[in-house]
């Protein structure tokens, strides 16, 4: 899935030490190393990509040691991998949360759904675009285990936005042609082409802009026919 700002961990910072030498890494809580080493691999690959993250990077950011890092994963593909199987948890609370999921209309809740995505699409570019659509760009030759995932994570999200879609054809019908499950990973594209963008002008502002296509578009979709 592609959910696009969720909760950040900051990384954190141990005192400095002298003669400009690395910070000690901290430990965390009992437990809870896992969930922090997966939180950071959201947040520096998303910032940086996933060939550029290191290990040490991964550890700094959740406040563990390397040693903690490897009781939990055997190489940073593992955690890659794990990371994109998280991604996939924290985005289903899109489909189920928000106001617009109730809607008794499903055009509402589709429209809902695509207003909702617009709306994270604000602050530093690295806050809302996909952790999972940034690796696999980078590693879907060199991994089959990371491309795997990835389309995984991202085949869950048009699953969970297609029966919804597929309420809409059934009640405003259609052009032919067109499927549920073809138009969810429509607007996947959109906004993972939005995310990318986004990146090369840095500004939120041209990813707006191809979300509010999207919208126009879906609108058009199911609008009636007009006079003959």
């Amino acid at each position: 899935m592609s959910p696009n700002r969720p909760s950040t961990h900051p990384a954190q910072q141990g005192a400095p030490t002298q003669q400009g030498a690395s910070p000690p890494q901290q430990r965390a809580p009992r437990g809870s190393a896992r969930d922090k080493l997966i939180a950071a691999a959201h947040t520096t690959v998303r910032k940086q990509g996933y060939a550029a993250t290191t290990v040490d990077q991964i550890c700094a950011a959740a406040g563990v040691t390397k040693g903690a890092f490897f009781h939990h994963f055997a190489s940073k593909e593992a955690l890659a991998v794990a990371a994109a199987e998280a991604w996939t948890e924290r985005a289903r609370p899109m489909f189920e949360m928000p106001p617009h999921t109730r809607a008794p209309d499903p055009l509402d809740r589709l429209i809902g759904h695509i207003d909702f995505r617009f709306a994270m699409l604000d602050g530093p570019v690295e806050e809302f675009t996909c952790f999972v659509g940034t690796m696999v760009q980078e590693a879907f030759a060199t991994s089959e285990a990371i491309r795997a995932a990835c389309e995984a994570s991202i085949a869950a999200y048009c699953d969970a936005l297609a029966p919804d879609i597929a309420a809409a054809m059934e009640v405003y019908g259609a052009p032919e042609g067109v499927t549920a499950l073809g138009l969810a990973r429509h607007i996947q594209a959109v906004l993972q082409g939005s995310f990318i963008l986004a990146k090369t002008t840095n500004d939120p502002a041209i990813a707006r802009e191809s979300v509010t296509h999207l919208k126009r578009y879906v609108r058009m979709l199911f609008a009636p026919p007009g006079p003959a």
